[in-house]
């Protein structure tokens, strides 16, 4: 008998068609439907392996109910909203991909930067209206990009450092901050200049997230770094929505402390804060970091790998909790 694998939306089909070949697969295809608890619970009994995508939550309940049990290949860099250590202590592996998002994320990113300066939506949406308000109107003013100071907190990683090559074509001055500073030779290599926090605050024209989330991180854009900012500053996160303190955001654009956000992450997902999405200087869209097919296509295949190594008997080349292989 074939071993069962549940894919919990679909994913690259070139990947699949490679999990075929070696196990009995199901997808759900329903690419707006997230799989819920009662469902996996429902599933998991019968399962060897669950590939699971970014929004899904594997808590120890559902892998207490996997009795057969062998792997957890999630689609995530890292297994956020997986219960390691629950799997651990069953000799479960937790698979990961790579880090190979960056220049996808880094585009979305500028994109919003983009977007929300120059009233891309609103302009959209007025002309879909039937509104053209002539070639030259003040209806739609927006920010100058092209010259203008972009500050990237904790913008000494991968992501950061794309968007800084995206914001030299702009001839944009670049500042970043980050709890430990880079060497000089990697600033000047990325063209980033250090400053403290708040100094970065003050100055940029736009205020880039790129800090990844932990207990240290977590609202570390609240009611007071807010403040700091200019009036005429926006603010872009594409990269954990909790890192913005959300409802302070709120409060900070109906003020016009602040001049827009554009937001790809939230702090609740999928929820987020009703007033946000009333607001014309924001803009939004669903998470959409990784979402190009191509990326999306080798994403999937990365999960393959590590699922085909694990119905070998081999350690997975991106196991999250190696330990289990010790003797």
């Amino acid at each position: 008998m074939k071993p069962k694998i549940f894919i919990t939306q679909p994913v690259g089909a070139s990947a699949i068609e490679r999990l075929r070949a070696v196990a009995d697969v199901e997808v759900n295809p329903d690419t707006l439907h997230k799989v819920t608890k009662d469902e996996l619970l429902a599933k998991i009994p019968q399962l060897d392996i669950i590939y699971c995508l970014l929004h899904d939550k594997i808590d120890a309940d559902i892998i207490a109910a996997g009795k057969r049990l062998r792997a957890i290949a999630s689609m995530k860099i890292t297994p956020s909203d997986i219960d390691v250590p629950a799997a651990t202590a069953r000799k479960i592996p937790v698979t990961v991909i790579a880090p190979i998002v960056t220049e996808a994320t880094a585009d979305i990113h500028f994109a919003l930067l983009l977007a929300v300066a120059r009233r891309v939506v609103e302009g959209d949406q007025l002309l879909r209206t039937g509104v053209f308000p002539g070639a030259q109107s003040a209806h739609l003013l927006g920010a100058w990009v092209h010259g203008k100071t972009i500050g990237l907190i904790g913008g000494g990683g991968r992501i950061g450092k794309a968007v800084a090559k995206r914001a030299q074509g702009f001839s944009m001055k670049t500042l970043y901050w980050t709890p430990r500073r880079k060497p000089e030779s990697e600033e000047k290599e990325a063209g980033i200049q250090y400053v403290p926090y708040d100094q970065l605050l003050k100055e940029s024209d736009f205020v880039s997230v790129h800090a990844p989330l932990n207990a240290e991180t977590r609202h570390l854009v609240g009611e007071r770094e807010l403040g700091l900012m200019k009036p005429t500053a926006y603010l872009v996160n594409s990269s954990r929505g909790p890192i913005v303190d959300e409802k302070a955001l709120v409060r900070a654009l109906k003020e016009r402390r602040i001049a827009g956000a554009g937001l790809d992450v939230y702090e609740n997902e999928p929820l987020v804060e009703p007033e946000l999405i009333k607001m014309k200087n924001v803009v939004l869209t669903p998470h959409l970091g990784s979402a190009v097919t191509e990326l999306r296509e080798s994403m999937a295949n990365v999960v393959a790998d590590n699922i085909i190594a694990v119905l070998e008997g081999r350690q997975p080349p991106n196991c999250w909790n190696p330990e289990i292989y010790k003797a």
